[in-house]
Protein backbone atom coordinates (compact mmCIF):
# COMPACT_ATOMS: atom_id res chain seq x y z
CA UNK A 1 0.00 0.00 0.00
CA UNK A 2 1.21 3.54 -0.93
CA UNK A 3 2.48 5.84 1.87
CA UNK A 4 -0.20 8.89 1.59
CA UNK A 5 2.62 11.57 1.33
CA UNK A 6 4.43 9.36 -1.51
CA UNK A 7 3.03 10.55 -5.19
CA UNK A 8 4.09 7.88 -7.84
CA UNK A 9 3.71 9.52 -11.56
CA UNK A 10 4.46 7.85 -15.20
CA UNK A 11 3.95 8.62 -18.36
CA UNK A 12 3.20 6.10 -21.25
CA UNK A 13 6.34 4.53 -22.35
CA UNK A 14 7.00 5.55 -25.81
CA UNK A 15 7.03 2.92 -28.72
CA UNK A 16 10.32 3.30 -30.04
CA UNK A 17 9.38 3.28 -33.75
CA UNK A 18 9.23 6.39 -34.62
CA UNK A 19 11.33 9.94 -33.21
CA UNK A 20 10.02 12.45 -30.65
CA UNK A 21 7.44 14.68 -32.12
CA UNK A 22 5.19 17.24 -29.68
CA UNK A 23 2.02 14.73 -28.41
CA UNK A 24 5.32 12.78 -26.66
CA UNK A 25 6.83 16.26 -25.13
CA UNK A 26 2.85 16.87 -24.23
CA UNK A 27 2.32 13.99 -21.90
CA UNK A 28 6.35 14.18 -20.91
CA UNK A 29 5.81 18.10 -19.44
CA UNK A 30 2.64 17.37 -18.11
CA UNK A 31 3.74 14.62 -15.99
CA UNK A 32 6.94 16.84 -15.24
CA UNK A 33 4.78 20.07 -13.73
CA UNK A 34 2.68 17.65 -11.63
CA UNK A 35 5.95 15.63 -9.78
CA UNK A 36 7.68 19.42 -9.69
CA UNK A 37 4.28 20.71 -8.07
CA UNK A 38 4.24 17.54 -5.31
CA UNK A 39 7.62 17.66 -4.71
CA UNK A 40 7.57 21.92 -4.10
CA UNK A 41 4.23 20.41 -1.36
CA UNK A 42 7.18 17.76 0.40
CA UNK A 43 5.71 15.10 -1.18
CA UNK A 44 8.21 12.13 -2.05
CA UNK A 45 7.68 11.60 -5.79
CA UNK A 46 8.69 9.32 -8.34
CA UNK A 47 8.46 10.05 -11.70
CA UNK A 48 8.74 7.51 -14.30
CA UNK A 49 9.27 7.14 -17.95
CA UNK A 50 11.15 5.14 -20.67
CA UNK A 51 10.74 3.38 -24.08
CA UNK A 52 8.65 0.58 -25.24
CA UNK A 53 11.09 -1.67 -27.71
CA UNK A 54 9.12 -5.15 -27.90
CA UNK A 55 6.24 -6.40 -30.57
CA UNK A 56 5.60 -7.14 -34.30
CA UNK A 57 6.25 -4.09 -35.74
CA UNK A 58 9.20 -3.26 -33.91
CA UNK A 59 10.56 -6.68 -35.60
CA UNK A 60 9.29 -6.16 -39.06
CA UNK A 61 10.70 -2.48 -39.21
CA UNK A 62 14.14 -3.89 -38.50
CA UNK A 63 13.96 -7.22 -41.06
CA UNK A 64 12.74 -4.65 -43.65
CA UNK A 65 16.17 -2.41 -42.82
CA UNK A 66 18.48 -5.51 -42.53
CA UNK A 67 19.02 -4.06 -39.17
CA UNK A 68 19.79 -5.87 -35.77
CA UNK A 69 17.19 -5.53 -33.82
CA UNK A 70 18.27 -4.91 -30.07
CA UNK A 71 21.30 -2.09 -31.95
CA UNK A 72 18.21 -0.43 -33.54
CA UNK A 73 15.88 -0.32 -29.87
CA UNK A 74 19.26 0.79 -27.93
CA UNK A 75 19.44 3.85 -30.72
CA UNK A 76 15.68 4.71 -30.93
CA UNK A 77 15.41 4.03 -27.31
CA UNK A 78 18.66 6.82 -26.62
CA UNK A 79 16.36 10.11 -29.19
CA UNK A 80 13.55 9.26 -25.89
CA UNK A 81 16.29 9.11 -23.10
CA UNK A 82 17.63 12.74 -24.66
CA UNK A 83 14.54 14.44 -24.61
CA UNK A 84 13.85 13.84 -21.08
CA UNK A 85 17.42 16.32 -20.58
CA UNK A 86 16.00 18.62 -23.54
CA UNK A 87 12.66 19.23 -21.88
CA UNK A 88 14.57 19.65 -18.62
CA UNK A 89 12.08 16.66 -17.33
CA UNK A 90 12.66 15.51 -13.21
CA UNK A 91 12.07 11.87 -13.84
CA UNK A 92 13.48 9.63 -11.13
CA UNK A 93 14.12 6.79 -13.74
CA UNK A 94 13.87 5.75 -17.09
CA UNK A 95 12.48 2.39 -17.92
CA UNK A 96 13.49 -0.07 -21.06
CA UNK A 97 11.22 -2.93 -21.32
CA UNK A 98 14.46 -4.74 -23.45
CA UNK A 99 16.45 -4.44 -19.94
CA UNK A 100 16.56 -7.63 -18.01
CA UNK A 101 14.97 -6.39 -15.03
CA UNK A 102 11.78 -6.14 -16.82
CA UNK A 103 11.79 -9.44 -18.58
CA UNK A 104 12.15 -10.65 -15.34
CA UNK A 105 9.14 -8.75 -13.70
CA UNK A 106 7.00 -9.44 -17.28
CA UNK A 107 7.64 -13.40 -16.54
CA UNK A 108 6.76 -13.48 -13.05
CA UNK A 109 3.36 -10.98 -13.43
CA UNK A 110 2.62 -13.61 -16.22
CA UNK A 111 2.96 -16.39 -13.59
CA UNK A 112 0.76 -14.94 -11.07
CA UNK A 113 -1.77 -14.30 -13.35
CA UNK A 114 -1.22 -18.51 -14.88
CA UNK A 115 -0.72 -19.44 -10.53
CA UNK A 116 -4.59 -17.57 -10.10
CA UNK A 117 -6.09 -19.73 -12.64
CA UNK A 118 -6.86 -16.76 -14.54
CA UNK A 119 -4.69 -17.84 -18.43
CA UNK A 120 -5.49 -20.79 -20.70
CA UNK A 121 -4.47 -22.13 -23.85
CA UNK A 122 -6.55 -21.76 -27.02
CA UNK A 123 -6.95 -20.50 -30.82
CA UNK A 124 -6.87 -16.68 -31.59
CA UNK A 125 -8.60 -16.11 -34.64
CA UNK A 126 -9.76 -12.54 -35.45
CA UNK A 127 -8.65 -8.94 -37.03
CA UNK A 128 -5.12 -7.48 -35.62
CA UNK A 129 -3.38 -4.57 -36.29
CA UNK A 130 0.61 -4.67 -36.58
CA UNK A 131 0.24 -1.10 -36.33
CA UNK A 132 -1.49 -0.27 -33.41
CA UNK A 133 -0.25 -3.94 -31.68
CA UNK A 134 -4.25 -4.36 -31.16
CA UNK A 135 -6.74 -7.14 -31.74
CA UNK A 136 -10.32 -5.37 -33.04
CA UNK A 137 -13.84 -7.27 -32.84
CA UNK A 138 -15.66 -7.69 -36.10
CA UNK A 139 -17.72 -4.65 -35.21
CA UNK A 140 -15.16 -2.26 -34.95
CA UNK A 141 -13.71 -3.08 -38.42
CA UNK A 142 -14.50 -0.49 -40.98
CA UNK A 143 -13.57 -1.27 -44.88
CA UNK A 144 -10.83 -3.18 -43.25
CA UNK A 145 -9.45 -0.81 -40.86
CA UNK A 146 -9.47 -0.64 -37.04
CA UNK A 147 -10.90 2.21 -35.16
CA UNK A 148 -7.82 4.13 -35.00
CA UNK A 149 -7.44 3.83 -39.42
CA UNK A 150 -4.80 1.57 -39.22
CA UNK A 151 -4.80 -1.79 -41.33
CA UNK A 152 -5.78 -5.01 -39.66
CA UNK A 153 -5.24 -8.60 -41.06
CA UNK A 154 -6.78 -11.70 -40.33
CA UNK A 155 -4.79 -13.92 -38.03
CA UNK A 156 -4.98 -17.46 -36.82
CA UNK A 157 -2.77 -18.56 -34.11
CA UNK A 158 -2.03 -20.87 -31.21
CA UNK A 159 -2.59 -18.20 -28.43
CA UNK A 160 -2.95 -18.18 -24.63
CA UNK A 161 -5.96 -15.43 -23.22
CA UNK A 162 -6.69 -13.84 -19.90
CA UNK A 163 -9.95 -14.34 -18.49
CA UNK A 164 -10.97 -11.01 -19.13
CA UNK A 165 -14.79 -11.69 -19.70
CA UNK A 166 -14.37 -13.15 -15.31
CA UNK A 167 -14.00 -8.98 -14.57
CA UNK A 168 -16.54 -7.21 -16.51
CA UNK A 169 -18.71 -7.10 -13.23
CA UNK A 170 -15.98 -6.46 -11.29
CA UNK A 171 -14.54 -3.58 -13.27
CA UNK A 172 -18.04 -1.95 -13.60
CA UNK A 173 -18.21 -2.09 -10.05
CA UNK A 174 -14.52 -0.72 -9.82
CA UNK A 175 -15.75 2.37 -11.46
CA UNK A 176 -18.82 2.84 -10.17
CA UNK A 177 -16.92 3.10 -6.32
CA UNK A 178 -14.03 5.04 -8.14
CA UNK A 179 -15.84 7.90 -10.53
CA UNK A 180 -12.67 9.77 -10.57
CA UNK A 181 -10.21 6.77 -11.36
CA UNK A 182 -10.26 7.82 -15.25
CA UNK A 183 -10.11 11.79 -16.15
CA UNK A 184 -11.42 13.71 -17.78
CA UNK A 185 -15.25 12.53 -16.81
CA UNK A 186 -16.12 12.21 -20.73
CA UNK A 187 -13.48 9.72 -21.08
CA UNK A 188 -14.91 7.72 -18.27
CA UNK A 189 -17.88 7.42 -19.70
CA UNK A 190 -16.26 5.80 -23.17
CA UNK A 191 -14.88 3.41 -20.84
CA UNK A 192 -17.70 2.06 -18.79
CA UNK A 193 -19.95 2.21 -21.93
CA UNK A 194 -17.08 0.11 -23.89
CA UNK A 195 -16.62 -2.36 -20.82
CA UNK A 196 -21.22 -2.07 -20.51
CA UNK A 197 -21.08 -3.92 -24.08
CA UNK A 198 -19.06 -7.04 -23.02
CA UNK A 199 -15.67 -8.31 -22.41
CA UNK A 200 -14.29 -11.29 -24.26
CA UNK A 201 -11.27 -12.94 -22.93
CA UNK A 202 -7.79 -11.15 -24.01
CA UNK A 203 -5.35 -13.15 -26.27
CA UNK A 204 -1.83 -12.67 -24.15
CA UNK A 205 0.36 -14.35 -26.02
CA UNK A 206 1.93 -14.65 -29.95
CA UNK A 207 3.69 -17.45 -31.76
CA UNK A 208 4.57 -15.18 -35.48
CA UNK A 209 7.54 -13.34 -34.00
CA UNK A 210 9.90 -13.84 -31.03
CA UNK A 211 10.56 -10.53 -30.89
CA UNK A 212 9.37 -10.24 -26.70
CA UNK A 213 9.76 -11.78 -23.51
CA UNK A 214 9.45 -15.74 -23.89
CA UNK A 215 6.19 -17.15 -21.70
CA UNK A 216 7.20 -18.73 -18.82
CA UNK A 217 7.39 -22.54 -19.74
CA UNK A 218 6.34 -21.81 -23.21
CA UNK A 219 9.45 -20.78 -24.84
CA UNK A 220 7.22 -20.83 -28.28
CA UNK A 221 5.39 -18.10 -27.35
CA UNK A 222 6.08 -13.92 -26.72
CA UNK A 223 4.26 -12.03 -24.05
CA UNK A 224 1.45 -9.82 -25.74
CA UNK A 225 3.10 -6.70 -26.20
CA UNK A 226 0.83 -4.45 -24.05
CA UNK A 227 0.84 -7.16 -20.94
CA UNK A 228 4.74 -6.67 -21.15
CA UNK A 229 4.25 -2.62 -21.57
CA UNK A 230 2.03 -2.40 -18.75
CA UNK A 231 4.34 -4.39 -16.30
CA UNK A 232 6.97 -1.85 -16.60
CA UNK A 233 4.84 0.57 -13.55
CA UNK A 234 5.59 -2.36 -11.52
CA UNK A 235 9.16 -3.14 -12.81
CA UNK A 236 10.47 0.18 -12.16
CA UNK A 237 9.65 0.36 -8.36
CA UNK A 238 11.23 -3.18 -8.01
CA UNK A 239 8.69 -5.63 -8.68
CA UNK A 240 8.46 -9.05 -7.94
CA UNK A 241 10.49 -8.39 -5.37
CA UNK A 242 7.72 -8.05 -2.71
CA UNK A 243 10.07 -6.53 0.09
CA UNK A 244 11.44 -3.60 -2.12
CA UNK A 245 11.16 -0.75 -0.35
CA UNK A 246 9.95 1.42 -3.88
CA UNK A 247 7.13 -1.23 -4.77
CA UNK A 248 5.83 -0.81 -0.72
CA UNK A 249 6.29 3.08 -1.14
CA UNK A 250 5.02 3.55 -3.85
CA UNK A 251 2.12 1.42 -5.43
CA UNK A 252 -0.10 1.80 -6.45
CA UNK A 253 0.67 4.78 -9.16
CA UNK A 254 -0.99 8.17 -8.30
CA UNK A 255 -1.63 9.40 -11.84
CA UNK A 256 -0.73 7.33 -14.92
CA UNK A 257 -0.65 10.24 -17.73
CA UNK A 258 -2.13 8.53 -21.23
CA UNK A 259 -2.99 9.56 -24.72
CA UNK A 260 -6.34 8.61 -25.51
CA UNK A 261 -5.67 5.86 -27.83
CA UNK A 262 -4.27 4.05 -25.02
CA UNK A 263 -6.58 4.25 -22.80
CA UNK A 264 -8.40 0.97 -23.29
CA UNK A 265 -5.40 -0.88 -22.38
CA UNK A 266 -4.65 1.01 -19.08
CA UNK A 267 -8.27 1.79 -18.04
CA UNK A 268 -9.82 -1.76 -19.20
CA UNK A 269 -6.68 -4.48 -19.04
CA UNK A 270 -4.44 -2.77 -16.89
CA UNK A 271 -6.97 -3.08 -13.76
CA UNK A 272 -7.84 -6.56 -14.77
CA UNK A 273 -4.96 -7.79 -14.60
CA UNK A 274 -4.13 -6.04 -11.58
CA UNK A 275 -7.33 -7.46 -9.97
CA UNK A 276 -6.43 -10.96 -11.21
CA UNK A 277 -2.98 -11.19 -9.76
CA UNK A 278 -4.20 -9.65 -6.36
CA UNK A 279 -2.86 -6.24 -6.50
CA UNK A 280 -4.11 -3.04 -6.23
CA UNK A 281 -5.31 -0.86 -9.10
CA UNK A 282 -3.83 2.78 -9.97
CA UNK A 283 -5.79 5.73 -8.84
CA UNK A 284 -6.20 7.80 -11.51
CA UNK A 285 -5.69 7.82 -15.36
CA UNK A 286 -5.78 10.65 -17.04
CA UNK A 287 -6.01 10.57 -20.68
CA UNK A 288 -4.98 14.11 -22.71
CA UNK A 289 -5.82 15.19 -26.16
CA UNK A 290 -4.26 14.90 -29.47
CA UNK A 291 -2.08 17.53 -30.87
CA UNK A 292 -2.70 18.59 -34.56
CA UNK A 293 -0.63 20.98 -36.34
CA UNK A 294 -1.90 24.19 -38.12
CA UNK A 295 -5.56 22.37 -38.09
CA UNK A 296 -3.77 19.19 -40.02
CA UNK A 297 -3.61 15.79 -38.23
CA UNK A 298 0.46 15.22 -37.38
CA UNK A 299 1.81 13.04 -39.81
CA UNK A 300 5.12 12.13 -41.83
CA UNK A 301 3.92 12.15 -45.58
CA UNK A 302 2.62 16.01 -45.04
CA UNK A 303 5.73 16.52 -43.52
CA UNK A 304 4.30 18.58 -40.40
CA UNK A 305 5.94 16.56 -37.79
CA UNK A 306 6.94 19.21 -35.00
CA UNK A 307 10.10 18.16 -33.89
CA UNK A 308 10.27 19.73 -30.08
CA UNK A 309 13.96 20.12 -30.08
CA UNK A 310 13.46 22.78 -33.14
CA UNK A 311 10.55 24.42 -31.55
CA UNK A 312 12.84 24.81 -28.65
CA UNK A 313 15.67 25.80 -30.22
CA UNK A 314 13.76 28.78 -32.11
CA UNK A 315 11.45 30.23 -28.90
CA UNK A 316 12.89 28.78 -25.57
CA UNK A 317 12.48 25.71 -23.64
CA UNK A 318 10.08 27.57 -20.83
CA UNK A 319 8.38 28.81 -23.26
CA UNK A 320 7.45 25.73 -25.12
CA UNK A 321 6.60 24.10 -21.96
CA UNK A 322 3.94 27.02 -21.05
CA UNK A 323 2.53 27.12 -24.17
CA UNK A 324 1.70 23.19 -24.54
CA UNK A 325 -0.35 23.51 -21.37
CA UNK A 326 -1.69 26.67 -21.52
CA UNK A 327 -3.35 26.41 -24.69
CA UNK A 328 -5.45 23.76 -24.35
CA UNK A 329 -7.98 22.62 -21.37
CA UNK A 330 -5.60 19.18 -20.44
CA UNK A 331 -7.97 16.12 -21.41
CA UNK A 332 -9.07 18.43 -25.10
CA UNK A 333 -7.34 18.09 -28.45
CA UNK A 334 -5.03 21.12 -28.96
CA UNK A 335 -3.79 22.69 -32.46
CA UNK A 336 0.29 23.67 -32.25
CA UNK A 337 0.82 26.69 -34.33
CA UNK A 338 3.73 28.92 -34.29
CA UNK A 339 1.50 31.84 -34.65
CA UNK A 340 -0.25 31.12 -31.45
CA UNK A 341 2.72 29.91 -29.97
CA UNK A 342 4.23 33.77 -30.62
CA UNK A 343 1.23 35.01 -29.40
CA UNK A 344 1.38 33.70 -26.39
CA UNK A 345 5.06 34.59 -25.24
CA UNK A 346 4.45 37.92 -26.01
CA UNK A 347 0.80 38.41 -24.30
CA UNK A 348 1.50 36.64 -21.43
CA UNK A 349 5.15 35.75 -20.66
CA UNK A 350 7.14 39.10 -21.94
CA UNK A 351 4.62 41.82 -21.58
CA UNK A 352 2.85 40.71 -18.48
CA UNK A 353 4.82 38.79 -16.15
CA UNK A 354 8.41 39.82 -17.99
CA UNK A 355 7.12 43.51 -17.74
CA UNK A 356 6.20 42.95 -13.73
CA UNK A 357 9.68 41.15 -13.18
CA UNK A 358 11.77 43.68 -15.32
CA UNK A 359 9.75 46.93 -13.65
CA UNK A 360 9.78 46.02 -9.96
CA UNK A 361 13.65 45.14 -10.34
CA UNK A 362 14.65 48.07 -11.83
CA UNK A 363 12.45 50.48 -9.65
CA UNK A 364 14.30 48.67 -6.87
CA UNK A 365 17.32 49.12 -8.19
CA UNK A 366 17.51 52.70 -8.82
CA UNK A 367 16.09 54.06 -6.12
CA UNK A 368 17.62 51.34 -3.33
CA UNK A 369 20.31 50.62 -5.33
CA UNK A 370 19.27 46.51 -5.54
CA UNK A 371 18.18 46.82 -1.75
CA UNK A 372 15.37 45.19 -1.27
CA UNK A 373 13.18 47.28 1.21
CA UNK A 374 11.98 46.43 4.66
CA UNK A 375 7.93 45.98 4.97
CA UNK A 376 6.15 48.59 5.63
CA UNK A 377 2.37 49.29 7.32
CA UNK A 378 -0.09 48.00 4.50
CA UNK A 379 -2.44 50.26 3.07
CA UNK A 380 -5.90 49.22 1.28
CA UNK A 381 -4.48 48.80 -1.76
CA UNK A 382 -1.91 46.43 -0.96
CA UNK A 383 -4.66 44.27 1.18
CA UNK A 384 -6.35 44.36 -1.77
CA UNK A 385 -3.80 42.56 -3.95
CA UNK A 386 -2.97 40.40 -1.04
CA UNK A 387 -6.85 38.87 -1.04
CA UNK A 388 -6.42 38.34 -4.81
CA UNK A 389 -3.46 36.40 -4.50
CA UNK A 390 -4.77 34.84 -1.75
CA UNK A 391 -8.14 34.09 -3.44
CA UNK A 392 -6.28 32.58 -6.79
CA UNK A 393 -3.28 30.45 -4.77
CA UNK A 394 -6.32 28.79 -3.05
CA UNK A 395 -7.89 28.22 -7.14
CA UNK A 396 -4.05 27.61 -8.10
CA UNK A 397 -4.49 24.63 -5.53
CA UNK A 398 -7.30 23.22 -6.65
CA UNK A 399 -6.54 23.08 -10.39
CA UNK A 400 -3.47 21.25 -9.67
CA UNK A 401 -4.88 18.91 -8.03
CA UNK A 402 -7.60 18.23 -10.31
CA UNK A 403 -5.20 18.25 -13.23
CA UNK A 404 -6.38 21.36 -14.59
CA UNK A 405 -3.20 23.01 -16.09
CA UNK A 406 -4.79 25.65 -18.16
CA UNK A 407 -6.75 27.35 -15.27
CA UNK A 408 -3.99 26.69 -12.96
CA UNK A 409 -1.80 29.21 -14.80
CA UNK A 410 -5.23 31.51 -15.25
CA UNK A 411 -5.20 31.72 -11.64
CA UNK A 412 -1.27 32.67 -11.66
CA UNK A 413 -1.54 34.95 -15.09
CA UNK A 414 -4.52 36.77 -12.58
CA UNK A 415 -2.19 37.90 -9.82
CA UNK A 416 0.21 39.27 -12.19
CA UNK A 417 -1.97 41.24 -14.25
CA UNK A 418 -3.44 42.50 -11.02
CA UNK A 419 -0.16 43.53 -9.70
CA UNK A 420 0.34 45.16 -12.82
CA UNK A 421 -2.58 47.15 -12.34
CA UNK A 422 -1.70 47.79 -8.90
CA UNK A 423 1.64 49.62 -10.00
CA UNK A 424 -0.18 51.70 -12.48
CA UNK A 425 -2.60 53.20 -10.10
CA UNK A 426 0.43 53.46 -7.07
CA UNK A 427 2.72 55.14 -9.47
CA UNK A 428 5.76 53.89 -8.19
CA UNK A 429 7.85 56.47 -10.16
CA UNK A 430 5.47 59.64 -9.32
CA UNK A 431 6.24 58.60 -5.63
CA UNK A 432 10.11 58.76 -6.25
CA UNK A 433 9.67 61.82 -7.89
CA UNK A 434 8.05 63.46 -4.98
CA UNK A 435 10.28 61.79 -2.61
CA UNK A 436 7.85 59.45 -1.03
CA UNK A 437 10.33 57.16 0.49
CA UNK A 438 8.17 54.82 2.55
CA UNK A 439 5.29 54.71 0.31
CA UNK A 440 7.80 54.05 -2.79
CA UNK A 441 9.58 51.11 -0.46
CA UNK A 442 5.91 49.60 0.42
CA UNK A 443 4.49 49.37 -3.20
CA UNK A 444 8.30 47.89 -4.76
CA UNK A 445 7.91 45.75 -1.40
CA UNK A 446 4.93 43.65 -1.90
CA UNK A 447 5.24 43.71 -5.53
CA UNK A 448 8.74 41.77 -5.03
CA UNK A 449 7.00 39.39 -2.72
CA UNK A 450 4.55 38.98 -5.04
CA UNK A 451 7.29 38.22 -7.72
CA UNK A 452 8.33 35.26 -5.30
CA UNK A 453 4.95 33.90 -4.68
CA UNK A 454 4.21 33.98 -8.69
CA UNK A 455 7.79 32.39 -9.37
CA UNK A 456 7.08 29.60 -7.41
CA UNK A 457 3.98 28.94 -8.73
CA UNK A 458 5.31 29.23 -12.01
CA UNK A 459 8.34 26.73 -10.83
CA UNK A 460 6.82 23.51 -12.01
CA UNK A 461 5.93 24.68 -15.40
CA UNK A 462 8.59 26.96 -16.01
CA UNK A 463 11.30 25.87 -14.03
CA UNK A 464 14.05 27.31 -15.45
CA UNK A 465 13.22 31.19 -15.27
CA UNK A 466 11.49 31.02 -12.18
CA UNK A 467 14.87 29.53 -10.35
CA UNK A 468 16.49 32.37 -12.28
CA UNK A 469 14.55 35.26 -10.30
CA UNK A 470 14.38 33.37 -7.33
CA UNK A 471 17.90 33.33 -7.36
CA UNK A 472 18.06 37.11 -7.96
CA UNK A 473 16.04 37.91 -4.64
CA UNK A 474 18.48 35.71 -3.02
CA UNK A 475 15.83 32.55 -2.63
CA UNK A 476 16.80 28.88 -3.72
CA UNK A 477 13.28 27.00 -4.69
CA UNK A 478 14.92 23.64 -2.23
CA UNK A 479 15.21 26.35 0.53
CA UNK A 480 11.91 27.85 0.53
CA UNK A 481 10.37 25.78 3.35
CA UNK A 482 7.13 27.94 3.83
CA UNK A 483 7.01 27.89 -0.34
CA UNK A 484 3.02 29.01 -0.88
CA UNK A 485 3.00 31.79 1.40
CA UNK A 486 0.86 34.97 0.30
CA UNK A 487 2.54 38.21 -0.04
CA UNK A 488 0.35 38.82 3.55
CA UNK A 489 2.01 36.16 5.28
CA UNK A 490 5.26 36.77 7.11
CA UNK A 491 7.85 38.09 4.95
CA UNK A 492 9.61 36.14 2.92
CA UNK A 493 12.15 38.42 1.38
CA UNK A 494 14.94 39.30 4.12
CA UNK A 495 15.12 42.90 3.92
CA UNK A 496 18.47 45.05 3.10
CA UNK A 497 19.18 41.74 0.90
CA UNK A 498 20.06 43.04 -2.62
CA UNK A 499 19.01 41.85 -5.25
CA UNK A 500 21.08 40.42 -8.31
CA UNK A 501 20.73 40.51 -12.04
CA UNK A 502 18.57 39.06 -14.40
CA UNK A 503 18.61 39.28 -17.99
CA UNK A 504 15.46 39.73 -20.18
CA UNK A 505 13.81 36.65 -19.56
CA UNK A 506 11.21 36.72 -22.02
CA UNK A 507 12.35 38.69 -25.10
CA UNK A 508 9.30 39.56 -27.05
CA UNK A 509 9.41 38.12 -30.42
CA UNK A 510 8.46 39.45 -34.12
CA UNK A 511 6.19 37.75 -35.91
CA UNK A 512 8.46 38.96 -39.03
CA UNK A 513 11.27 37.92 -38.19
CA UNK A 514 10.54 34.57 -37.57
Amino acid sequence: MGNMSNIYITTPIYYVNDKPHVGHAYTSIASDVLARFYRLKNYEVFFLTGTDEHGQKIQQATKNNNLNTQEFVDNMSLNFQNLTKILNLSNNDFIRTSSQRHINAVRSFWEKLNNNGQVYLDKYSGWYSIRDEAFYNEEEIVDGHAPTGAPVEWVEESSYFFKLSDWEEKLLKFYEDNPTFIQPKSRYNEVVSFVKQGLKDLSISRTSFDWGVKVPGDESHVVYVWIDALTNYLTALGYPDNDSKSLKDFWPANFHFVGKDILRFHAVYWPALLMAAGMETPKKIIAHGWWTVEKEKMSKSLGNVVNPQDIINKYGLDQFRYFLLREVPFGNDGDFSEDALISRINSELANNFGNLVNRVFSMTKKNFDGVIPEQQELKEEEQNLINICDENLSEYMICFKSVEFSKAIDSIIGIVSMTNKYIDNTKPWTLAKEGKIDDLKRVLRVSLEVIRLVSILFYPIIPSSSTKILKALNLSIDEEANCFAGPGSIPSLAANNRIGDLDLLFPKIDKNLT
